[in-house]
């Protein structure tokens, strides 16, 4: 995806897959604990958030499914990830915030499927959201102001 970044595994890219898939019955509930974690760790992140928060939960579930789906060919959802990126930074997301999402998110799933989030797969899901971030946050350092 990015000069420098190493690719995920085949396992890595089907645990993050087979993972997903038994978080998707229970999104709603995923979302809800994810924007709580969220803002309990950084609650200065809750005002850019101005949208209603289960319409803000379904387009992360959306965008966490897209991003899931491409994992096999990830090349193909750049585009789409960068312009999340410049969006992102037009909101007033910082870099440094990237890692408060990523630690949200990771816990998240932890609670979501608990037994299930072995250490493989956490580490697989770390690895998705390295590369998702790191497309993003590119995008960002590299976007026009204003």
């Amino acid at each position: 995806m990015q000069a420098g970044e190493e690719a995920m595994t085949p396992e890595q890219v089907k645990l993050v897959q087979a993972s997903f898939a038994k978080v998707v019955p229970i999104k709603e509930q995923a979302a809800a604990l994810f924007y709580g974690k969220l803002f309990e760790l950084d609650p200065a992140l809750k005002p850019l958030f101005r949208e209603d928060m289960v319409i803000q939960g379904q387009k992360l579930m959306a965008s966490l499914a897209a991003a899931v789906a491409a994992l096999k060919a990830p090349d193909a959802i750049v585009p789409v990830l960068r312009d999340m990126g410049v969006r992102h930074a037009r909101y007033g997301v910082r870099e440094k915030d990237y890692d408060t999402v990523g630690t949200a998110l990771l816990w998240t799933l932890e609670q979501g499927l608990g037994a299930g989030f072995t250490p493989a797969v956490r580490d697989a899901w770390a690895a998705t959201y390295a590369l998702v971030s790191g497309v993003m946050k590119d995008a960002a350092a590299t976007a026009p102001v204003g």
